[in-house]
């Protein structure tokens, strides 16, 4: 019996985690082809930040080698961009004209990051960080220019300047609210935060709204709308990513800010689903390993015919290590009606706890410094919102 054909768009974390799931439950049900745009095998992109400070190489993150694809028959096609799926004939197009047909189809297209319409920001020397190319580009730059800039006091913000201090740059972290990892902190634990990116040498403008790159053909630096400007000679914009959805949305597949789906991921035509940071669920779509790797297993075990409960959603979490600085982060932390459970700071140790309660459950938390609680403070989170 001839086996069925599983195309993956997309050569991601979120999409190859699916293929190890179907692999692990049935590895003779698909011949499995996958396209991926970036020139190498999957990779391990939260790393990314590791291989700018100079902790990892590129092939220490490489999750999956070219040895992983051949040893399990995979077809791996990098450099290809699929530009085109006929969900009629059921086969895909990529730009360099290749062609293949498809009986099972995901998309895991991932995501972009967020280039916000600021005047300037095509401008020489202004990029994005989310690939190794970017963290190539990055470590030139280091070698020609001495001052940067980072528009996003998040996560990947903070992560990419404090490469660049690694990297030898003076980075100055350009965010516009008034406190840095805004989503996943609270004040108090941001500002402890700050201080101790502060002491490695990270500088900060906080609630700090960024109006154009100046320079003719090249960054020269930031006017802010308060009149107010820094210099930089390299800019990095990192304030967040969009679902890459285009390609979906072009081949008639329903889309709203992501590629929707339901409870196993399908999308709105049939035998294509969708998964990773490109699928949207119940209205979210996650940037997050955790529910990506949970969609994924949910979506494996449907392809083999496997029985498995639906996907309900994720709850966001995040564990990190910010530039030696153990960091949790569950649930909602600022919801309204959100009353506070424990609060707890010791200034001599330079820990922070805080415990988040709605209607009686406890609905988030943040640990600052030991985050040893943080498996056990998860799974109250994740009992109280179920």
């Amino acid at each position: 019996m001839d086996k069925k054909k599983l195309v993956v768009i997309g050569n991601g974390m979120a999409g190859v985690k699916c293929i190890e799931e179907i692999i692990a439950i049935a590895p003779d049900t698909y011949d499995i082809v996958i396209y991926g745009n970036e020139p190498r095998p999957n990779y391990n992109r939260i790393m990314l930040s590791k291989v700018l400070q100079g902790e990892h190489t590129v092939q220490d993150i490489i999750l999956n080698d070219w040895s992983w694809y051949e040893q399990h028959g995979i077809r791996l096609h990098t450099g290809e961009t699929v530009t085109r799926i006929n969900t009629q004939t059921k086969d895909v197009e990529t730009a360099s004209g290749m062609t293949e047909s498809y009986d099972i189809l995901i998309l895991a297209t991932g995501s972009s990051p967020f280039i916000p319409p600021i005047p300037g920001v095509d401008k020489e020397r202004v990029m994005s960080f989310r690939t190794v190319d970017d963290c190539t580009r990055m470590a030139q730059y280091s070698k020609q220019y001495g001052k940067a800039a980072v528009i996003g006091g998040g996560l990947l913000g903070l992560e990419a300047a404090r490469g660049l201090l690694h990297l030898g740059m003076d980075a100055v972290v350009v965010h516009n609210a008034p406190f840095i990892m805004n989503r996943q902190l609270d004040a108090q634990a941001a500002d402890m935060l700050q201080r101790e990116l502060e002491s490695q040498g990270m500088k900060f403008l906080l609630s700090k709204n960024t109006q154009k790159i100046v320079g003719r053909s090249q960054a020269q630096g930031l006017a802010f709308t308060d009149g107010s400007r820094l210099d930089a000679d390299v800019v990095i914009v990192a304030v967040g990513i969009r679902p890459n959805v285009e390609l979906a949305r072009r081949s008639g597949i329903y889309t709203n800010r992501a590629i929707v789906v339901d409870d196993f991921m399908r999308t709105s035509v049939q035998d294509v689903y969708a998964v990773g940071e490109c699928a949207e669920h119940r209205g979210i779509s996650y940037g997050l390993v955790a529910p990506l790797f949970e969609q994924g297993k949910v979506l494996a075990r449907t392809l083999c015919q496997q029985e498995t409960g639906a996907y309900a959603g994720s709850i966001p979490y995040s564990q990190l290590k910010v530039s030696g600085v153990d960091v949790f982060s569950a649930g909602d932390i600022s919801g309204e009606g959100m009353q506070t459970a424990v609060q707890m700071l010791d200034g001599v140790q330079g820990t922070y706890k805080k415990v988040l309660m709605q209607a009686g459950k406890v609905r988030g938390a943040i640990l600052f410094g030991d985050t040893t609680e943080g498996t056990g403070l998860l799974s109250l989170v994740q009992r109280g919102l179920t």
